[in-house]
């Protein structure tokens, strides 16, 4: 009886860990140009799979010469996967807030137009409701001193960005965009987030 017993208690254990409640999941951000917010959220322990992909559009399979004329509706945006043992949605709402402009309608500096804009795709209702309060604290708390627009809205589509995209910050660390733009913004980034940096 004790080894089947035993026996019994071993074949449970892959379901207890099916369970467990530390499970990957997945959030959806824009904030401008996401060579940037792909350099940002990589280096943040607990977030894996950084993927640069266009949201929120009308035109299916768009191309990033499509994106880019402002037509298809489509925001330039980062998924990726996290760990909530690890990093918790909150935190990574709060860095979103702090690593780019959520004040300005459709642009970030010199990149103009609406796939740029400031968005958080949520992907659960828990997520719409952290993303809504945080940015009511980040708003109340003097951080911006003009009014956030970052729209909260609902994943509805999503679609990996062409290869060339991908990691461009870290395969390009020498063009001209990654240096004047990119690489102050991840100076400043760790500096304000070390404690949130993988090691």
């Amino acid at each position: 009886m004790r080894i089947f017993h035993l026996l019994m208690a071993l074949a449970l254990v892959p379901a207890l860990s099916a369970q467990s409640p530390f499970r990957m999941e997945q959030a959806t951000f824009g904030a401008g140009c996401f060579w940037c917010v792909e350099a940002v959220f990589e280096r943040l322990k607990g977030v894996s799979e950084v993927e640069s992909g266009y949201s929120g559009g009308h035109v299916a399979n768009p191309t990033y010469r499509q994106v880019s004329d402002g037509d298809t509706g489509h925001a330039e945006v980062i998924r990726f996967s996290y760990d909530p043992s690890v990093i918790t949605y909150e935190q990574l709402v709060y860095v979103f807030f702090h690593t780019h402009d959520p004040t300005t309608l459709n642009r970030q500096g010199a990149d103009v137009g609406p796939q740029y804009r400031s968005v958080i795709y949520y992907h659960t209702a828990a997520q719409k409701a952290t993303a809504e309060r945080v940015m009511r604290e980040v708003g109340a708390s003097g951080l911006w001193k003009d009014p956030i627009v970052t729209a909260v809205e609902p994943l509805l589509n999503y679609y990996t960005a062409e290869n060339y995209h991908q990691d461009y910050f870290a395969l390009n660390p020498n063009a001209g965009y990654c240096q004047v733009v990119i690489a102050p913004k991840i100076r400043k980034f760790q500096r304000e987030f070390a404690h949130l940096l993988k090691d």
